[in-house]
């Protein structure tokens, strides 16, 4: 299939297709009059690249996963989880600080001790630890 049903079939525009061939995540073969030839195992590299988008995945995370040996793409998955982990964790606490705040009977918001504690240490608290709420 040509470009433009290649984009409809995954929801994306054409330049987005472009882009992903030009940062070297997809080589759809050519047609010899050097239009892009989409076919089933192309669309499945495209449906790859948008899942790890999914994931949280930057177009160069993805081009470093496919150029290193299996050894590098562990380390890079295994960076990835652990950002992954920190930012769960984070909003974790970010619930619990907003589930408090809806109960908080302050009238000034920065008067109440535990908002205060947790705007205090926002920066130098590890990710979800937001005592007490």
């Amino acid at each position: 299939m040509k470009i433009g049903d290649a984009a409809a079939a995954l929801g994306v525009e054409t330049h987005v297709l472009r882009h992903w061939e030009s940062v070297g995540l997809l080589a759809p073969p050519r047609s010899p009059s050097g239009h892009r030839i989409y076919d089933e195992h192309i669309l499945d590299y495209a449906r790859l690249i948008q899942t790890l988008q999914r994931a949280g995945l930057s177009l160069e995370q993805m081009r470093r996963l496919g150029l290193s040996a299996h050894p590098g793409r562990l380390e890079l998955i295994a960076e990835h989880r652990a950002a992954v982990r920190a930012r769960i964790a984070l909003l974790r606490a970010t619930d619990q600080f907003l589930e408090h705040l809806a109960a908080c009977t302050h009238p000034i918001v920065a008067e109440c001790p535990r908002c205060s504690e947790f705007a205090a240490n926002a920066d130098t608290r590890p990710p979800g630890d937001f005592k007490g709420i």
